[in-house]
């Protein structure tokens, strides 16, 4: 009888630990705008947060905007301004999703998933709704995701010179991948 009981608190520990949110602050964020004209307007963040709640199928992420580095300090100086991302204002942009087939990936079980995601993109104070497919990598207790899709920079309030002149691209490139634990 204890030895049942035993392995049933074993087994029911072993099932919730595993669904339970798994985290990153490690997360990175890819942000290209390159276009013809200029390739340098590409950024990357690789201390975002991340968080995936296999028992509620939610995604999220959020970055801090200053911490988007450029191979040029003067393209993320203006990367920051008040004309672009204002990130003293605004100094974090954040994702909150769901994964809308939840069905398509096994968390239990090893393996590569495709899924959709769908969500609220919130950049320099501006809620989007952002529907994506995503991969899921499930290995062990570890779980990668990785994502890319693209936005309109004026859907956010970010337009100007740079934009209407084609140095920069007005829909980027966004991809965001994470390893959760």
């Amino acid at each position: 009888m204890k030895k049942t009981i035993l392995s049933l608190v074993i087994a029911t520990l072993s099932m919730m630990s595993f669904a339970q949110k798994k985290t990153s602050t490690s997360a990175t964020i890819a942000f290209d705008a390159s276009t013809a004209i200029d390739d340098l307007a590409k950024a990357e963040n690789k201390t975002a947060i991340a968080a995936i709640d296999p028992a509620k199928n939610t995604v999220q992420f959020e970055a801090s905007i200053k911490n988007f580095a450029f191979s040029n300090p003067k393209i993320q100086e203006h990367f920051n301004q008040q004309g672009w991302l204002n990130s003293d204002e605004f100094p974090k942009a954040s994702f909150n999703g769901v994964i809308t087939n939840p069905s398509a990936v096994n968390f239990k079980k090893d393996g590569t998933y495709t899924v959709n995601v769908e969500g609220d993109l919130t950049i320099k104070g501006k809620t989007q709704r952002v529907t994506t497919p995503a991969t899921i990598v499930v290995a062990g207790k570890s779980v990668k995701t990785n994502a890319a899709f693209n936005i309109k920079l004026a859907d956010f309030g970010v337009d100007g010179q740079p934009i209407t002149a084609g140095k920069v691209s007005g829909e980027p490139k966004i991809t965001v991948s994470a390893e959760l634990n």
